[in-house]
């Protein structure tokens, strides 16, 4: 079935249609590695990954790209501030990223482009710009020209003019317009930098991006993706010097845009105190549930955030695993997984996961009712595109938790048993207290008597 996505370029969902179907190429901008990520930047690339998952059902070949920032005035001040390399500060939160991301089930890229090693990538471009007249040298910065390019604003939707006149009072002197953004900027000796034909100095943000994107992508790509934060200026001004340093070529096709997360109904900000990383919910919460509450919502919505909305997600899940749970012994049919077709629909109506996710509800259910193996096959296959459901289900009701004493809670499940077979009560009911005060939630069944992590 054919594929339609939400172009932010066009302001309307277009069929999908890759320039080369051999060879699909897709960018999501990355993280700036100066510290650990919040929630709020997971949504994208767990959003993405799902897209991901699509394309590859129906393109045999996508290479997707997500970049790493790893110079940058954040990382300068965070190497300063604990006297170090900026190398000691990228690499070590690049891979606590890595490590966030995959506990979210993300697949890792393709390719993971550092601007660190394309300087050589960002000065040609740079270069190639100023050759065109559309960048000029001045007091060792180079600025990309916003008035050589007649269709700057276009993607965000602002006038130009607006844009100029909006921008603040303080001007750099060395500006021809106020709206012109830096390609290159000095850099003191204190702080990283690399020779150049403007003198030692470093690249500015926007830039990097489409240096890396033209170098592993090619000077035209089928989707950029990120959040709508970063509509403008970072994508703007990738446009702008992409096409530029590109003679024309239309630099990405598709854009595609996840909406931010709020916390409680409030933005969520460091001077709010409410931004909650994702290096620490990971600790406290089960990373399936919070891959689910980051699908719950549509891509390009707000969604919300919240301590309610993850025990939601947690409760599904448990509802969905139960299922599997009592399928345990139900063998699948051979052969690779099938997609429910009505799951594949909902994602690619613009990846609208919140149908699917309801579309998942009703694969679990039927499962229940009928027992049979393909209803457990299609719930296993939906949950695949979407990432989810992909443990055993008594991992998942162990909640990962390798420490627990499965010796101790057998214990004292069996002296439950023999409790109720002598119609103890009274003790098999403080039994399933002392469970409780362990964190064991216990369950009465057909099957006998199962157990699950109920604690956080």
């Amino acid at each position: 079935m054919p594929i339609s996505l939400y172009n932010s370029l066009t302001r309307r969902t277009e069929p999908f249609a890759p320039l080369d179907p051999e060879r699909v190429t897709m960018y999501l901008c990355g993280p700036t590695v100066y510290n650990y990520v919040h929630i709020g930047n997971a949504r994208g690339p767990v959003v993405f990954d799902v897209l991901v998952r699509l394309l590859r059902r129906h393109y045999p070949h996508v290479v997707y790209a997500r970049n790493i920032t790893d110079v940058d005035d954040k990382i300068n001040a965070a190497a300063q501030q604990q006297g170090v390399q900026i190398d000691a500060i990228t690499n070590r939160f690049a891979q606590a990223y890595r490590d966030d991301m995959a506990g979210l089930g993300v697949a890792p890229p393709d390719i993971e482009p550092h601007a660190t090693t394309h300087i050589a990538q960002i000065v040609t471009m740079i270069e190639a710009l100023i050759d065109g007249g559309h960048a000029y040298a001045a007091e060792g910065h180079v600025l990309f020209d916003v008035g050589s390019f007649p269709a700057y604003g276009k993607l965000s939707g602002r006038d130009p003019d607006e844009l100029i006149a909006g921008a603040r009072v303080e001007v750099a002197p060395y500006k021809r317009n106020a709206g012109d953004f830096v390609l290159w900027k000095p850099s003191t000796p204190e702080l990283p930098g690399w020779d150049s034909p403007w003198g030692r100095g470093r690249p500015g943000w926007h830039i990097e991006c489409s240096a890396m994107s033209a170098a592993h992508l090619g000077e035209t790509i089928d989707i950029h993706a990120g959040g709508v934060d970063l509509l403008f200026p970072h994508h703007e001004n990738e446009v702008a010097q992409s096409t530029c340093a590109h003679g024309g070529k239309v630099f990405a096709r598709w854009w595609m845009h996840n909406g931010m997360l709020t916390f409680d109904g409030r933005k969520m900000s460091k001077s709010l105190g409410n931004v909650l990383l994702v290096h620490e919910l990971l600790k406290l919460h089960p990373a399936e549930a919070l891959r689910l509450r980051l699908l719950s919502g549509h891509y390009r919505q707000p969604l919300d955030w919240s301590e309610a909305a993850i025990q939601q997600a947690t409760s599904t899940l448990d509802g969905w695993y139960r299922v599997l749970r009592d399928l345990t012994d139900v063998a699948l049919p051979a052969g690779e997984l099938p997609v429910p077709p009505r799951i594949e629909a909902a994602l690619c109506d613009d990846l609208n996961t919140p149908q699917a996710l309801a579309e998942l509800s009703v694969l679990a259910d039927a499962a229940r009712q009928s027992g049979s193996a393909e209803a457990k096959a299609a719930l296993l296959g939906g949950g695949q595109l979407l990432g989810l459901l992909q443990q055993a289900p008594e991992a998942w009701f162990r909640r990962g938790d390798e420490a627990i004493d499965e010796a101790r809670i057998e214990d004292l499940l069996e002296q439950r048993r023999a409790a109720r077979a002598s119609r103890d009560f009274a003790r098999a009911d403080a039994i399933r207290e002392e469970l409780a005060a362990l964190g064991i939630a216990i369950e009465d069944g057909a099957q006998g008597t199962r157990w699950s992590i109920v604690k956080a």
